[in-house]
């Protein structure tokens, strides 16, 4: 399949890698040129523009950061910082686009019906799952969108995840429920690091503790991973950069207010990322809100020795 693939960075390459291991064709484009052109030795052709990259796909793929960036790189003429002709342009009548980023439902919306409008497919396929899980095909893909078209994009999930679940024919149901995912994740987050204050608070061994949680009651893999970032007060190397992680946080309270939904978690954890962030903690894995609750707990020097 003919694939442009715009948004080289630690999931995005990982994924572009997989999708070439599998077979397809890619056209690839990053802003920071260099981190594409790698993919020229492993038979992708780089594009100097995104519209380059989207001209001759059956499908557009974009993993970016966030709202802003799709939003230039799709509706944006030549003066964007893309420095392209406008992307949704170049694109072809019948193509499709995947987006594959955590972005708004707001965003969402309009994408589809900006392609529809251009005749084009728009499929909302947000994934779950760290660089790790990238590099090695393991995402989980949530899929939503015309269903001829998820099913005509599935040689492309099945080639970067383990699993591909579909959300509907509405493609913002996809990023409704990525970010409610990311939310649910945030929210172990911070228990975990209130319970592993309480207990270092009264000298249990942060291991311990985490060994007996993660071999009884909470034997996901969730738990696991960020309960051992947290037992050993380590967030780097980072998979998930903490701003990141804070601009989901915002989506979703943007998207809960505008439907009237309370989540006064969602809140509480809102405040433990300005909190972090106001701790220089800004370079290091979204985990480190945990280190609040430390600080909180007057445990920090404790810690930190």
């Amino acid at each position: 399949m003919k694939v442009g693939f715009i948004g080289l960075g630690n999931m995005g390459s990982a994924i572009a890698r997989n999708l070439i291991k599998a077979g397809h064709d890619l056209t690839v484009y990053n802003r920071t040129r260099s981190r594409a052109a790698a993919f020229a030795s492993l038979g992708a052709r780089v594009a100097e523009t995104p519209a380059e990259a989207a001209s001759d796909a059956e499908v557009l793929i974009t993993m970016l950061a966030d709202d802003a960036a799709v939003e230039d790189l799709i509706f944006t003429p030549g003066n964007s910082i893309f420095a392209s002709a406008n992307t949704i342009e170049a694109l072809a009548a019948g193509a499709v686009h995947v987006s594959l980023s955590t972005i708004s439902v707001e965003l969402s919306r309009r994408l589809a019906e900006s392609h529809r409008e251009k005749q084009q497919h728009y499929l909302a396929a947000p994934v779950f799952g760290r660089p790790d899980a990238a590099a090695a095909a393991k995402l989980f893909i949530v899929a939503a969108g015309p269903a001829e078209q998820i099913e005509r994009c599935r040689p492309l999930f099945d080639a970067i995840g383990q699993k591909t679940f579909i959300a509907g024919e509405e493609a913002h149901a996809a990023n409704v429920i990525k970010l409610a995912g990311n939310f649910l994740i945030t929210t172990v987050i911070e228990s975990l690091a209130e319970a592993f204050a309480f207990g270092r608070k009264f000298g249990v061994d942060p291991h311990t503790f985490l060994d007996i949680l993660t071999n009884s009651l909470f034997t996901a893999p969730v738990y696991r991973n960020y309960g051992s970032m947290i037992a050993s007060d380590k967030f780097e190397p980072v998979g998930f950069k903490l701003p990141l992680g804070f601009k989901d946080n915002r989506l979703l309270l943007a998207a809960a207010e505008k439907a009237a939904v309370p989540m006064p978690m969602a809140s509480l954890v809102h405040d433990r990322f300005v909190a972090a962030l106001a701790q220089g903690l800004g370079e290091s894995d979204w985990a480190a809100i945990a280190r609040v609750s430390y600080e909180n707990a007057g445990l920090r020097k404790e810690i930190t020795g």
